[in-house]
Formats: C-alpha cells, structure tokens, sequence
C-alpha cells in the first residue's frame, strides 16, 4: 500500500470511528421532540403513542408554547410555538412572557434562605417573631407546635386556603393583609392553622403568603424589589418580574391568557397581590436559568452561588410526601429530579430539572389546559436527551372480572389534599370509569381489584371489608399513595 492509500484509509478509519458519536443538531431534536410527545403511561408490550405538538395544541385550545431545554449548565435551545395572543396572531418566541403561577413558590422559597443565610430569617423560629404588621393567630395547633418557615415553605404547616384565583381587571384588589384575613375585597378564605402543626403535607399556597409578609417585614422593602435583588438577578432572570398588575411597557411581550375553551381570559390577565405564591411574570428561558443556579448552588460548583450549598441542598431534600422547601422532588440517585408547575387563569407552566446534573426543562404555555401539553413535552425532552426522568410510567394490563365493576363504582373522596379530591367511578358495558368534568376515561385492569388510567399516572386499588362490600380505595397518584373513603 502507498503512502497516500495509508493515509486516504487512515481518514476513512478514522470518519468511521468519529460518526457515531456525532451529537444531532438541535434543530434535528426539536423536530423529534415536536413529532414525538409521550404519554404518562405505555402499556407494557406496546409501542407508546406518541403525539404531535401543534395537533395537541389545537386540540386542548392552547394558543401557545414556549420550551427551554438545558444541559449541563446551559441552555441548549429555546423555542416557541404557535401565538401569544390570537386576535393579534401575535407569535411566541424566547422572549414571551407568561404568568408562571405556582413557579412563584421556589423563586419565594429560594429568598427566604437567601435571607436565612443572612441571618435575617431563620428556618426552625417562630414565624411569628419575624411578622410584625400581622400575626398567624393562636389556636389549640399552634399551642403544641409554632409554626416555621421550614413549615411554610413545604406546606407543612397546617395552614388552609390551597391556592388564589386572582382578581379580574374589573374586580377590586385586596391588600395582602386583607388576603391573610380573608375580607373585602379578598375572595379567598382567611389563613388560618387548623391542623396540628408538621402533622402532614397539605398544599397551601397561604402559608406563602404569610411568607411573603415576613419577607417584607424583616426587610422593610417591597417584595418584588427583595426578590429582584436576591434571586431574580443573580440567577439571570433579567425577563422576569414579580409585577401584579404587569407594567404597561411590558404589555408588547405578555402573552394573553386562554380558557379551556379556547377564549381568552375575560379582561385580560388576572391580577394577583399574593405575589409569593403566584405573582412571577417569566419566560421559559428564566425558569431554566433559575434551575441552572439552584442546582450549581447545591452541587457547590457555582461562581457566585444563588445559596450556600448546605441551604440549596436543604432545599432540594424531601421534608414530606415528596416536597422539599419550594420544591416538589422525586426519584433517587441519577433519576433524582426538582421542580413545580404553575396554573394562573389562562396559564400552566412546568420545570422539571435533575438534581444531581443541571440539566432539564422548562415549558410556559397560555392555555389552562397546557400542563397536559408541558407534561408531554418535558417526557418527549427526557427520550431525546437520555435522561432516566421524567418518563411514562409502564403498567402491565392483567384480569379482572367485569361482574364486580358494579360494586367498584361510586364516589371517593380524598381528604387528605385541600380542596378533596373527589374521584367518580362508572361502570358501563362491562368497563370501568373515570369520571372528569362529564368525560369519562377508561381505567384498564392490573389485576382483579387494582385498576390504573392512561390519560394520568393514576392507580386505583378498592377494598373490600370481610362481609365483601367496598369500602374505601388506595389511590397512588406521582408515585404517592393517598386513602380514598368511599362515600
């Protein structure tokens, strides 16, 4: 052999062995991801169905989109879909901002040990000790166990009201104070304990509030300017603002909130003074940079860290039923991962991000049915990119006898969450149903008594006492296992 031939066959060897490991570009992934939504649940033995982007859209009525995906500390790609606002046929793109709901939580949490590390506020005190122009009242629950911020920040705390409902832009605004006592104008209830203290995990977005007022009264400054000035930008969220109402100027790149019907949100965007538990204006690319910050801040590798690392790690373990401080956590090891979702009137958001690697996703969309759609995406983004979650759950499909779905069928309630879940059972041509909102969606066997959906990763098993009637139902839903009694 030549010379030359040595070398021409050293270069062929050489492409052959480089091929494979040619990453595929972004716009190849995109494309896969938006031709290849995934489900939560595949039947095992069956290719999962996967779904279209912009045809889930039409189909939930979900005018617009917006992903970021990140990996390993920075974001590989932004992208939106559809429009911003419909009548305007106003597109989406990196710059669009939504209405992030609950993702208002973390940012709050993450400023609340923000301050923690400055000795401002601490997370074992009395809350009270902090609150100087309100108290939580006093009752039999917090004679026992004084309510925390670590309380408060994982809706540990025993506190009512689960979330707000905003106020549309002809309904007068209450003051937070006003929220925390539930009068005029508010159209929540007071927020009150009404449970021992660390008893459970019930979700409260009024614990928040309190929060958000402790925030203010140790600092003596608006809550906005707090969270600007400690979480907003120091982790790049140069986009994003706690703006209840949002400022005129920023009005050219709001999004316009949608209904589940398709038509936008009467009067336009809600207005929301609990600003700690649902005020964050963002666009998906912030909610990314915020999760890059948090983990690096855990992992101890970042440059000027968000939090000192044992705050940010504090943050990102469980304290109960599967939330840590701000956050909502699951798996363990490489399947680790953090997050929230948010639903303001005509908007839902999702983060999902590893916790042992910064990378995931971020997904702001404009309609109230879009945490459907975020979801899909975000287990479309895991396929693409390898990661081990989030995935579909995978359920094997086994026998049941269709003599007994009568006896499987009536309402459940589940006391544990606040407002109860209430989850309706049918039976009809020998199947058996769930009932939402009037639409019924078929439960497929596991085995003779368990029962799981495909449209959620819900699992049913019902129980019977020893003279044989139903009773009650054990109900997992995200991998945790709630009681259901039978009404």
């Amino acid at each position: 052999m030549t010379r030359r031939h040595l070398i021409s066959a050293l270069a062929i060897s050489l492409v052959g062995a480089v091929a494979p490991s040619a990453q595929p570009s972004s716009a190849d992934r995109v494309r896969r991801i938006e031709h290849g939504l995934l489900p939560p649940v595949v039947i095992r033995g069956q290719a999962p169905r996967l779904a279209v982007l912009e045809e889930r859209m039409r189909e939930l009525d979900v005018p617009g989109v917006s992903v970021a995906v990140f990996e390993k500390g920075r974001i590989v790609w932004s992208r939106g879909w559809g429009l911003a606002n419909v009548a305007e046929r106003r597109r989406v793109d990196a710059g669009t901002l939504f209405q992030a709901g609950s993702m208002s939580k973390p940012i709050t949490a993450a400023t609340a040990l923000a301050l923690a590390a400055r000795g401002r506020l601490a997370l074992d005190q009395d809350i009270n000790s902090y609150l100087t122009s309100w108290q939580v009242p006093e009752n039999q629950f917090t004679a026992q166990q004084k309510v925390t911020l670590r309380h408060l920040l994982s809706h540990t705390g025993g506190v009512t009201v689960s979330g707000f409902r905003g106020y549309a832009g002809s309904e007068a605004v209450p003051t937070l104070l006003q929220v925390l006592d539930g009068v005029r104008p508010a159209n929540s209830g007071p927020v009150r304990v009404d449970m021992p203290v660390g008893s459970r995990w019930r979700y409260a977005g009024g614990g928040y509030a309190i929060v958000q007022l402790a925030i203010q009264d140790v600092t003596h400054q608006a809550f906005a300017a707090v969270l600007r000035d400690l979480v907003l930008n120091p982790a790049g969220m140069s986009d994003s603002a706690f703006a209840q109402p949002l400022p005129r100027d920023l009005h050219p790149r709001a999004s316009t909130g949608y209904r589940s019907d398709g038509t936008p949100v009467a009067g336009g965007a809600h207005t929301y003074p609990e600003l700690a538990a649902a005020g964050l204006w963002a666009t998906a690319e912030d909610l990314a940079r915020f999760a890059i910050a948090l983990q690096q801040a855990a992992a101890g590798t970042a440059t000027r860290p968000l939090l000192p690392p044992e705050l940010a790690r504090q943050m990102l373990q469980p304290v109960m039923d599967q939330y840590g401080l701000g956050v909502s956590i699951s798996g363990t090891g490489r399947e680790a991962v953090f997050g929230h979702t948010g639903g303001n009137a005509g908007f839902r958001c999702q983060l999902v991000a590893s916790t042992t690697e910064a990378s995931g996703v971020a997904v702001m969309t404009n309609g109230d049915r879009g945490l459907t759609i975020a979801a899909e995406i975000s287990r479309a983004v895991a396929a693409e990119y390898k990661w081990p979650s989030p995935r579909p759950t995978v359920r094997t499909v086994g026998n049941a006898n269709a003599a007994d779905y009568p006896a499987f069928a009536g309402i459940y309630e589940i006391a544990t969450r606040s407002p109860a879940v209430i989850l309706a059972i049918e039976t009809a041509v020998g199947k058996l149903y769930r009932s939402v909102n009037d639409q019924l969606t078929e439960l497929l066997a596991e085995n003779a008594r368990t029962f799981f959906a495909t449209d959620s990763d819900l699992r049913i098993e019902f129980v019977r006492d020893a003279s044989g009637k139903v009773t009650h139902a054990r109900v997992w839903q995200g991998g945790l296992e709630r009681p259901a009694i039978r009404r």
